[in-house]
């Protein structure tokens, strides 16, 4: 397939494991793939986090 204009190759997106932040003034949140901890604290907050799905690109 050949994209022109600068055009970039559309990317796919998947329903997701996240870690989310529990604090309703943070907006932080990670994928759980790219946690090191067992139950990670928020990087931005130091807040608790839980799990959600959601349905963003995919990274390869």
């Amino acid at each position: 397939m050949a994209y022109f204009n600068n055009q970039k190759e559309p990317v796919e997106s998947v329903e997701t494991n996240v870690w989310s932040c529990v604090s309703d003034d943070c907006q932080g949140w990670m994928r759980e793939n790219y946690s090191f901890e067992k139950e990670p604290a928020c990087p931005i907050c130091h807040s608790e986090m839980k799990k959600e799905v959601r349905v963003i690109p995919e990274m390869k």
